[in-house]
Parts: structure tokens; sequence; C-alpha cells
């Protein structure tokens, strides 16, 4: 027997060794793959194995201060198709494409596509899903889905905002809180073969989804509707190119309601708006696009203007809290004012309001006295409570998009810029801004944040979270603004905004006329800043109507407009009229007992309310009244408005 060489036991040796090696690193490969990686590849051939369907949540719900759903979501369906589960591709085609409305030649490239699921329509109404279904076709799946509603359609559409078709928040408050009304989807998942085909007693595993939660705003329905008819009135008979009304509590910065005409439908935000139709399918789709946005965009916080007289408020109480001024302040005009080598005109030139206080002046809007007051300021006192009262800064409120002043830089400020800046020109603010600054005015001096969210709930009404603002910041001192807060009452009493005037409620604000540019070109902005009751404001608003034809003063234009609001949402918000001796006599203080409404049908109800020379508002859908406000046995002067809540009677 051949003896075994040293050379034959080395190989021997060495062989062992490499394939002792080879087994030591398979080892710690296969010990790496089963604890490092071991999740992700079951995860990885699970997913092969299987086939999963989304299922979206449901979006919270955006409701108003009462709980009024002004935003909500409905249960749909979803209709798609599996490639290989399709016997008869060419029926399913024609059978879905006539169900659902669709072209036949999209449905049928949507059924040739070789993918494991492919969605043909998605927010398909229950009894249009309930008819394919009982069609029993192979390789349609029914699955569940969601749509958003807008129970009010156009009713503050700029301001809620819509969805896209992936249930996400484009513009609004949609947007702002997406991330509490969004929720998480959820899936069905199926046991497929290596054909993507269902496996025949497989398993299936479903995973709910996480429904979104529900945002509570500071916006109040009926107001939203005062506002908002009101508005399309004067649009209409003054055939103005569009406007914007703005209610806010003055004291903690809540939106009760914030109008934009014109508007659109939430439901169908894609629809261009019908001023826009006549040229639609000419545009391009860039321009179809940059329509849209426009139709989108909200006046009160997107865009800019010259504020005009009512800018004259913040000139008046810099003034005052700067000493520069008192209420009984002498001044002359004489129809114009030199500034330089220019000579800038009051509004009333001419003709001229001749010797008065400053108070009269602020009566009279004359641009004189204002020019003077900012002349006694200087440009850096007078440029330092622009700055103060925030038109360098956004407002804060809780909506994207905001814009903020424009405004000449301090050291291009010369005395002819100074003197326009005085009564609200050359410069620009958004309408919000000057809101802000008003209730600054009003409440004591302090620049409260503006703000639509009140809190977050889930679906049992419990607060996930609760929205807090900062204490506003002292802009000026309290004894200037209440002094400021008085002379604005006697505005409306005596001076150019006495158009606003309503018996039993004390009024302050400032109108105005603001000339576009380019000067001269006949285009103008009619507005009125207003609150009330004057002795402690609840609630500070302002009208803006850009172009109106004919007439078109502020006080004019925009006075009728405030005096309809005020006149219908201080009752609402429970501010009792306090009549004098003589207001007790006139036949518009004439007080008439509410009957009981509820239970009556919405005709009933209106024909009742009209014969007791009321007018009737009805809020929601359905043919009887449910509640009413004011309620049974309470008291309402002649003409006021009744709110009737309806429901369907089920």
């Amino acid at each position: 027997m051949n003896k075994v060489t040293i050379l034959a036991k080395k190989k021997l040796i060495f062989l062992l060794a490499v394939f002792e090696c080879v087994l030591v690193i398979l080892a710690v490969r296969i010990f790496y793959i089963q604890n490092a990686e071991g999740g992700e590849l079951r995860a990885k051939a699970y997913e092969q194995q299987t086939r999963d369907r989304l299922i979206a949540p449901n979006r919270g719900g955006i409701l108003d201060r009462n709980m009024v759903g002004l935003a909500k979501t409905e249960t749909v369906s979803s209709v798609s198709v599996i490639y290989n589960q399709m016997t008869d591709r060419g029926k399913v085609a024609d059978l879905l494409s006539s169900k659902l409305g669709m072209d036949y030649e999209t449905v049928r490239n949507k059924v040739e596509k070789k993918v494991a699921l492919e969605r043909i329509q998605t927010k398909v109404d229950k009894k249009t899903a309930d008819e394919i279904r009982a069609l029993e076709l192979d390789g349609v799946v029914i699955d569940e889905d969601v749509r958003r509603i807008y129970p009010y359609s156009t009713l503050a559409s700029q301001v809620i905002g819509f969805v896209g078709r992936d249930n996400q928040g484009i513009i609004g408050l949609e947007a702002k809180y997406d991330q509490y009304l969004k929720g998480q989807n959820g899936k069905i998942l199926t046991e497929t073969d290596v054909r993507g085909r269902e496996i025949e007693g497989g398993r299936e595993e479903r995973i709910e989804p996480v429904p979104g939660h529900t945002l509570v705003t500071t916006i109040d329905v009926v107001l939203q509707q005062y506002t908002e008819q009101a508005l399309e009135k004067v649009l209409e008979s003054k055939q103005a190119k569009r406007g914007a009304i703005i209610l806010m509590n003055p004291q903690n910065g809540e939106m009760l309601a914030m109008a934009n005409k014109p508007d659109f439908d939430l439901n169908d935000p894609f629809t261009i708006n019908p001023s826009g139709q006549a040229e639609w399918e000419s545009l391009t789709d860039e321009e179809q696009m940059d329509r849209l946005n426009q139709m989108w965009r909200n006046l009160s916080i997107n865009d800019t203007y010259e504020p005009g007289s009512t800018f004259k408020i913040i000139t008046s109480v810099a003034g005052l809290e700067e000493g520069v001024v008192t209420p009984d302040s002498p001044f002359v005009c004489n129809g114009s004012h030199t500034v330089g080598d220019r000579q800038i005109k009051c509004w009333r030139f001419p003709r001229a309001h001749g010797a008065e206080t400053f108070v009269e002046g602020v009566y009279a809007s004359c641009n004189p006295v204002f020019m003077q007051v900012a002349e006694r300021l200087g440009k850096d006192r007078f440029y330092d409570y622009f700055i103060k009262f925030g038109f360098n800064e956004k407002t804060g409120i809780d909506v994207p998009g905001e814009a903020v002043g424009i405004m000449h830089k301090l050291e291009k400020v010369g005395p002819v810029e100074l003197a326009t800046m005085s009564f609200g020109q050359s410069f620009q603010i958004t309408p919000l801004q000057l809101v802000r600054a008003g209730a600054a005015v009003i409440n004591g001096g302090l620049l409260v944040t503006p703000h639509f969210a009140s809190k977050i709930i889930d679906a049992d009404g419990n607060i996930i979270k609760e929205f807090a603002y900062e204490d506003g910041r002292r802009v000026i001192s309290k004894e200037s603004a209440d002094t400021m807060r008085e002379i604005l009452e006697g505005v409306v009493y005596t001076g150019t905004g006495n158009k606003t005037y309503i018996p039993g409620y004390r009024v302050g604000g400032k109108t105005a006329t603001s000339e576009k540019l380019p000067r001269r070109s006949g285009k103008y902005i009619a507005s009125f800043l207003a609150f009330a009751p004057a002795e402690s404001p609840q609630v500070i608003a302002l009208v803006i109507i850009d172009e109106p034809q004919g007439v078109y003063y502020g006080g004019t234009v925009a006075g009728p407009v405030m005096k309809e609001i005020l006149e219908n949402a201080l009752p609402y918000l429970n501010v009792k009229p306090e009549y004098t001796s003589e207001e007790e006599q006139l036949p518009e203080t004439a007080r008439v007992t509410l009957p009981d409404l509820r239970g009556k049908t919405a005709d009933e109800a209106v024909r009742e309310v009209k014969s007791l020379g009321l007018t009737a508002q009805m809020v929601g859908e359905g043919e009887y009244v449910e509640n009413q406000f004011p309620l049974r046995g309470d008291e309402v002067n002649k003409g006021a408005a009744i709110i009737l809540y309806l429901f369907d009677g089920e």
C-alpha cells in the first residue's frame, strides 16, 4: 500500500481548512441574514405573495363655532381592475365605461395595463358601485373610498379650502390643518400566486384605516351667511369687480366671518366661475391653471390695496399717543395743503372746511388735518407706528398665502410721501392688516393674532389639541385707544359714517374712498371699517367694494352694507339695544314677541315671520324647522332677521 506523502497531507489539510472557512462564512452569512435582514426579506416575500389595496381613511370634519359642519366626509367606493384575473377585457371595458359614464377608450387603456391593480375611477357613489358589483365581472374590484362634501357649497370657499383626489388639503384650512384632518390609510392584503392571481382559500388581512381628527373653528355659519348675502347684493347692484367683508372679535382675534366674492363651489373647485367660462376653452393649460389660482385667491389676506381714509385712524391715534394733538387742537382747512412745492388737495376742494378742531377734522375726514398731524410727528415717529401696528409683517392668520404690506423704505420717505401716507395713499396693506390694526385701537391698545382654529377633537368629542394664541403686544396706551374709540363713534353719528347709524346701538368707524392706480383712471375702492358696541366692542368689521360703478364713495356704497351686517350681527351676538327716548319713538324700534316656530314647515315659518314684519334666514337643509334664534318669547325689533334651523323630519 502506497504511503501518503507529506505533500498530499498538506494539500488535504489545506482543503479541509478552506472547507471549514467556507462553512464558517456560510454560517455567519446565514446568521446575519436571519437576524439582520430577516424582517426586511420576510416583508419582501410577503409583498411578492400578496396584493395590497389601500383603504382611504375618513378625513376629519371642519366645524363652525356652534359645531355646524362646514366640511365632512362620506363613504363611497373606488372601482379597480386586476389584469391577470380578467377573462374578457373588452366586456369589462364596455360595461365599466357605461356604468361610470367614462370614455370607452380611456377605460380600455386602463383595463389593458399589465399592472397588478389599476384604478378605473374613485369617488363612485354607492348605487353605481352596487350595480357594478352585481355584474360579478372577473377581475373587477370594488373597494371602500371616501369623498369630501361641503354642505354649504360656496360658503367661505377661499377660507375653508378643498382637497385633491388623494384627499390631501390644497388651500385654506384644509391645507393648513391637513396633518390633523387626513388620518392614516388602511389596507386589504390578499395572498396571490406567482402570476398575481388570488389564491383560492388564501387568507385576506385587513388593516383598518385611522380616521382624521375634526377641526373646530371660530367661524359662525350664520354670520358668514349674513356677510356673503350682503356682499353679493352690493356687488350686483353696483356692478363691482369684487369685494370682501371681514368680521372679527377685536378682543381676542377670533375670526367670525370672512367673505370674498367672486367665490367658487368647493364641491367642484376646478370649474371656473361663470365670469370666466366664455373664454375658458381658448386658454392654454398654464393659463387655465392661472385663472383657477386667481379664483381661489383670498382677497382679504392675499392681496394688498391702498386703504385710503380708513388709515387716518392710525395717523390720528399716533398723534394722540405722541401728544402732538389733542381732541381740541385747532386746525384750518383752506381746501388744500402745500407740502414742499406741491399742493395736495382736500377731498372737498375747491371748497374748504375752514376752522376746525382735530375731532371735527376726523369727523369731516379732512386731508389737511392729517397731513399736518404727520408733519408734527415727523417721518421717523410716523414710520415707527407702521411697524408698531404690524404693517411690515404678516398678521399670523392660520390660512396659507398671507401677504404683507408694501411700504416705502424710511430713507425714501420725503415730505410728499409723508403727507400722502397720512391719509392712506402711496403704500399698500392687506385688508386683514387693517382690521388687526383697527382692533388694537379699539380694544385698549393690544395687537391680537387673527385666527380661525379653536381646537382639534376626536370622533367622541374629546379635545386632542386646544390652540392658544399669544396675548397681543401693546402698541398704544389705553388712554389714547379710549379717546380714539370715542372719536370714531362720533364719525358714525355726525360724520362721514352716518349711514351706519343703528338705533339702540353705539357704532364707531371710518369710511374710505381710495382711488386706484393709475390715478385718474376712474377706478375706486369704497370701504368702511366699523365696530360695535362702541362702549365695549364685540365685533370689528371691514367692507371693501372694488370698482363700484356710478357713485363710489365709501360712506354711500359701503355704509349701508355695514349697517345691514351689524343690524343682523349684533342681536345675533346677544348684544342688547339700549334706546334713547327719541329712538324709542322711531317705527323701526317697535318690538315683536316671537312665536314658537319649531316643528313647522319652512314655508309656514317664513310666512309667519314675514307677517310679523321680520325677515327669515334659513340654515341647513330640510323641510321642517328644528330650532330658531332668537327663541320663542324673545322680543326683537321690526325688520330683524330670524334664524330658522332646518332638518328633513326623519
